[in-house]
């Protein structure tokens, strides 16, 4: 991939990626560094990447892989109960829930309804089979409603 094509398609998903990384990560220091790494990873191998059409899903799912990475560093490194409570925004109880469903629920919601992802691009990022990703979408909103104990999240 060229450098001016693979900087434009980075640049054109940098919120996706903050928002991706903000759903693994509590800390925003974490995020940004997640981010970071995942681009400087993705930079690194960018001509390694067949198909162009597929930039975002192989960016994501470095994304995704450098958060779990993270993630397993910290549990080895802090105790739960020292991790800083999440901030609020303005959706801030849907936030909330969302960071409470585990993340094989919580991801595959993200990437569908809040970033427009088809079932067939969120199954690719996350290397499972689409009959996967609809069950955990379902079970993901079941939970949100119990969650929020709103009628919104039905089908």
């Amino acid at each position: 991939m060229e450098n001016e094509a693979f900087t434009r398609a980075v640049v054109g998903m940098a919120d996706t990626l903050y928002r991706v990384a903000a759903t693994q990560l509590r800390q925003r220091a974490d995020q940004e560094d997640a981010v970071q790494e995942a681009l400087r990873r993705a930079w690194e191998k960018r001509h390694r990447l067949r198909d162009e059409r597929y930039v975002q899903t192989w960016v994501i799912r470095i994304l995704l892989n450098e958060c779990h990475r993270m993630q397993r560093r910290m549990a080895r490194t802090m105790p739960e109960e020292d991790i800083p409570a999440v901030h609020r925004d303005e959706d801030g109880k849907l936030k909330e829930a969302l960071l409470q469903l585990e993340e094989r629920y919580r991801v595959p919601i993200l990437l569908h309804y809040v970033e427009g992802y088809d079932i067939a691009e969120t199954a690719a990022m996350l290397r499972i089979p689409q009959g996967t990703v609809k069950s955990r979408l379902a079970r993901g909103r079941k939970a949100l409603k119990q969650l929020l104990d709103e009628e919104a999240f039905e089908e």
